[in-house]
């Protein structure tokens, strides 16, 4: 009889020996063959929130029962319609008052994901938009997910904040984890997660946008090599022949500095405004190849006279290019009129901050340098490595493949400050050397 009551002892203990096996047999397997997780990344706005799921493509089609994993670059054709329906089904938010939220699945693409410790692998990305019910804040929900983790045992979500524009997180920092979201196998349920936000003001907001639009310019190699090419030729005169000569005096180079930068800045203000406000649009690419295009022709007028003494109309004409590409970056934040305009001033202020320090670095050891013979050098040098650096830009963002030569340029870019080093370096070298010779 021995046997008969170890029969009836296991029976009923089954459920939780049988669980917690599994959960032995989830620990092993994924310490011996770490699989990738999900990430979903929330962005905060004062009427909805908008979701980014990064799925694994292994892990996604064992849960969503087609086959996902054979030719990915066909899978938003071929399945797209069911995809949707699928995350739709799977994503539940519900305010703290029981309503259930609104979901919509807009688009949905498949990529490489970024290199990981599990390995290369390809992933889906899609973006959706949660919206309360009406008078309800976007800022606290119950958040019920479970995309692949209702089959995938092993799976787990990571839930982030990306951007939330009340507390000043716009984007540029690293998004805040709020929770994991994963099977509780003693219980087998996937537990949702409580997101609750502190309130923010508009004064953080505000200081998020100006430091974004440092950032902005920080980051953006190809604007502020823009208006430094452009600058380039800036204190010279014109020779009879059409070519540049001589320097002009501290005083003409700074009235002509001065038009340039404030031409280029009313440029992309207006276009940074139009943009932001929805009221004019193009797509980023050929914004991008622009934007290069502008840095090459700036380059070959440093290099001879294409349009001297039309420089303030040229910054202005290739500043709307930029404010373009400015005024994606805020569209992305889905404002109301209020915040928005907050964000359009305090992101130009960044801009303008961040332009006009780089410019105060510059420009004095440009002057000191066009004083001196050793001044052609240097701009012809600059012209040809801008325009090297434009023409890599145009290919690579016509084609949309990375090229060896942009890559280098990037790097190069990392030592912007060293490089400035050196312009002062050589501007001091060769004005003590003029010196020295014009008392000999």
């Amino acid at each position: 009889m021995v046997w008969l009551r170890f029969l009836y002892c296991f029976l009923r203990l089954r459920r939780p020996i049988l669980w917690a096996l599994v959960a032995w047999l989830s620990v092993a397997a994924a310490s011996a063959h770490p699989m990738p997780n999900s990430v979903v990344l929330l962005d905060l706005h004062p009427t909805g929130v908008g979701a980014e799921l990064q799925l694994p493509l292994s892990e996604l089609q064992a849960a969503f029962g087609h086959d996902v994993s054979v030719h990915p670059e066909t899978l938003v054709a071929r399945l797209g319609p069911a995809l949707r329906e699928y995350l739709a089904q799977h994503v539940r938010p519900v305010s703290p008052d029981g309503n259930a939220w609104t979901v919509a699945v807009r688009d949905l693409s498949v990529h490489a994901a970024e290199q990981t410790n599990t390995g290369p692998y390809q992933q889906l990305t899609a973006h959706l938009w949660l919206t309360p019910a009406a008078g309800e804040t976007p800022r606290a929900f119950t958040f019920f997910y479970d995309v692949i983790v209702h089959q995938v045992v092993t799976h787990v979500a990571l839930v982030s904040v990306r951007r939330d524009w009340e507390t000043g997180r716009v984007g540029a920092e690293a998004p805040s984890e709020v929770g994991i979201i994963r099977l509780d196998v003693r219980d087998n349920f996937i537990p949702p997660l409580v997101i609750n936000q502190a309130a923010g003001n508009w004064w953080a907001g505000f200081r998020g946008m100006v430091g974004l639009g440092v950032r902005h310019i920080a980051e953006g190699t190809d604007h502020l090599l823009f208006l430094l090419v452009l600058l380039l030729p800036a204190p010279l005169l014109l020779t009879k022949g059409g070519r540049w000569g001589r320097f002009g005096g501290v005083r003409y180079s700074l009235v002509r500095l001065l038009k340039v930068v404030t031409a280029f800045t009313l440029g992309h203000s207006l276009t940074l405004l139009a943009g932001a406000l929805g009221w004019l649009r193009l797509p980023s690419q050929p914004v991008e190849i622009l934007i290069a295009v502008s840095i090459l022709v700036s380059a070959a007028h440093a290099l001879r006279p294409l349009f001297a003494g039309r420089e303030a109309w040229v910054a202005a004409g290739f500043g709307l290019v930029h404010g373009l590409a400015f005024a994606s970056t805020l569209a992305e934040l889905h404002l109301p009129a209020g915040p928005m305009a907050l964000s359009i001033l305090g992101f130009n202020i960044g801009i303008e901050l961040m332009q006009l320090f780089v410019i105060a670095l510059t420009v004095p050891w440009l002057i000191l340098l066009s004083r001196t013979p050793s001044y052609a050098a240097v701009r012809v040098a600059g012209a040809i490595l801008a325009a090297v650096a434009a023409g890599a830009w145009i290919v690579e963002r016509s084609s949309g493949q990375a090229n060896l030569l942009a890559g280098v340029v990037g790097r190069v870019a990392q030592y912007a400050p060293w490089l400035l080093a050196a312009l002062a370096v050589a501007a001091l070298a060769s004005h003590w050397r003029q010196h020295k010779s014009q008392l000999a």
